[in-house]
């Protein structure tokens, strides 16, 4: 078998330059592919792209699936109608050389919701067919995952064995009557979803024309803390109380 000699850069797509408080899949994310492909390399590796948890971590994420919505670039949601250039023209100022990750949460958050509500009240044919088959080309696990995320705000983001017994539990009852009053809240985050994997296809897409490969990178053990840990708990090391028998980690740099 032969392996070709080939070189790159390891950079999380969150060290990338903007304005927005967060390096993200918009603009700049293209223009480092070029500076990849100018300079004669052939590998970006990225960490982690999933929804981080508690600390920031890439490596503690809410799902192994789900993508990270601050990875979403606004720039290119104004691109595609679901924002205007009103929504960030007076949006907060950012120190460029490190991510405030408090801030920079709640202030896409507030972009992000704004990009729903537009997509709600206006969106027709194509965007709107793009999301329905989206859903359905990943119910087995964007359901879990967005009923996951609802239920965790709705908790006041405490972990998910914290939670009413009756929804760490995952009794049928109790998850009808959530899915039933948490829609907007389960459909928003579809919808977060929806616009990562656009966003990141696109970026995907560019990489292979420019003849750049994406090699990654993998958590050894999935959070306890994530979707699919609550969504099956058969498959976990997990005592009565729904807490982790073993829990492995590394050392302090």
């Amino acid at each position: 078998m032969s392996f070709p000699r080939a070189s790159g850069i390891l950079l999380h797509p969150t060290s990338l330059p903007e304005r927005f408080g967060i390096g993200d899949l918009g603009d700049e994310a293209f223009a480092f592919v070029d500076f990849l492909a100018a300079s004669g390399q052939s590998l970006w590796q990225v960490l982690p792209l999933g929804p981080t948890g508690y600390g920031d971590s890439p490596y503690q994420c809410f799902s192994a699936f789900a993508g990270n919505a601050l990875l979403i670039s606004p720039t290119r949601l104004i691109e595609e109608g679901l924002l205007s250039n009103d929504d960030i023209s007076n949006g907060p100022r950012f120190r460029p050389s490190r991510v405030d990750f408090g801030p920079v949460i709640d202030y896409k958050k507030t972009l992000l919701e704004k990009a729903f509500d537009n997509f709600r009240r206006s969106a027709q044919g194509a965007l709107r067919t793009e999301f329905i088959h989206f859903c359905q080309a990943r119910d087995w696990w964007l359901e879990d995952y967005a009923l996951f995320r609802a239920l965790k705000d709705a908790h006041g983001g405490v972990a998910w064995t914290d939670w009413e017994p009756r929804f760490a539990a995952r009794e049928a009852g109790a998850l009808a009557s959530a899915r039933e009053a948490l829609l907007d809240r389960i459909e928003a985050e579809k919808f977060f979803q929806f616009l990562f994997f656009k966003q990141w296809s696109a970026l995907k897409a560019y990489c292979r024309e420019r003849q750049i490969r994406i090699i990654g990178d993998a958590p050894i053990f999935v959070a306890c803390d994530s979707a699919d840990v609550w969504a099956q708990p058969e498959m976990f090391k997990l005592d009565r109380r729904r807490q982790p028998i073993v829990v492995a980690g590394v050392t302090p740099d």
